[in-house]
């Protein structure tokens, strides 16, 4: 019974320690660059937060181009983030899956 009670405190710890390490990542920012001119920044969270786009991006025959290069930065953006998740996820419980 002891035992029992240990565990599930560990657990409750576990649990609080990456519920804590997820709110610092929902609020940290990433940004990637792609093509040299379009810039997109994003939380944790995956809240977008910004895109830029250089001037002289802005012609017709570029439209086609900047959509993809948003459409890639996104991307990559959400990829870093559920990279990010994973390894809190594993530092903190080692890799056990289905715990929390």
């Amino acid at each position: 019974m002891q035992n029992m009670q240990a565990l599930l405190k560990q657990a409750n710890k576990m649990k609080a320690q990456l519920q804590k390490e997820m709110n610092k990542l929902a609020e940290q920012e990433f940004s990637v660059t792609k093509g040299g001119g379009i810039k997109v920044a994003m939380l944790g969270s995956r809240e977008l937060v910004e895109v830029t786009i250089e001037d002289d991006l802005f012609e017709k025959e570029n439209k086609e181009m900047v959509e993809t290069m948003i459409i890639l930065a996104v991307n990559e953006l959400l990829e870093t983030i559920a990279t990010q998740e994973e390894k809190i996820n594993n530092d903190i419980t080692g890799g056990s899956q289905g715990l929390f």
